[in-house]
């Protein structure tokens, strides 16, 4: 009996999601100790956010009626363009986790030993972690088609936000001048834009 290919469809997103969480929660094994770390107020302001906007996306209808409402007109071919963002996405923040190695944290945190890393895609952005997030959830919304999609990606966008100002000021703390010469050379997020 062969596989249809709508139902493939439907699960590529979860599935994708899933790998990225599974990948994300044994990579965390081998991270140096901390030396200093945000306090749990200061993370929750990034972490319910994020939350939230991962709730937006998976669910099935969300309580607002209009925030289930299409966007344009669906197709298999908007779903798969959703999909291959998601997978591109999530595979650049999985290059910049492994490019980043022990010097990576859930939270905003200094490592002991901690190193200014400026290599595989941080040449192309100083947070290409979350730019990989930004554009998987920017895929997830496409392939969603819903107006809480674009709600869900401006959630995730102010969290993310928030959380890098933090890290830039604990960063260039750290490394002074180096940092700033950095912060001058390379884009926080989108590469040559923002």
């Amino acid at each position: 009996m062969p596989l249809d290919p709508i139902f493939l469809l439907r699960w590529a997103i979860p599935s994708l999601w899933t790998a990225w969480l599974l990948y994300w929660w044994f990579a965390a094994y081998g991270a140096k100790a901390n030396r200093r770390k945000e306090d749990v107020l200061s993370r929750a302001l990034h972490v319910v956010p994020l939350v939230i906007a991962a709730w937006l996306i998976a669910s099935q209808r969300v309580p607002i009626a209009w925030l289930n409402t299409p966007i344009v007109p669906r197709s298999i071919a908007l779903y798969v363009c959703g999909v291959v963002v998601t997978a591109v996405g999530l595979g650049f923040s999985v290059w910049a986790r492994v490019h980043l190695a022990g010097n990576w944290s859930g939270s905003v945190t200094l490592k002991q030993d901690h190193t200014l890393v400026r290599d595989g895609p941080y040449r192309y952005a100083r947070h290409p972690i979350y730019t990989g997030i930004l554009l998987a959830l920017i895929g997830s919304a496409i392939a969603r088609d819903e107006w809480r999609g674009v709600l869900a990606v401006a959630l995730a966008f102010a969290a993310l936000w928030r959380k890098l100002r933090l890290e830039e000021r604990w960063l260039t703390e750290i490394f002074g001048e180096e940092y700033c010469r950095y912060r001058r050379e390379v884009r926080a997020l989108i590469p040559f834009v923002v």
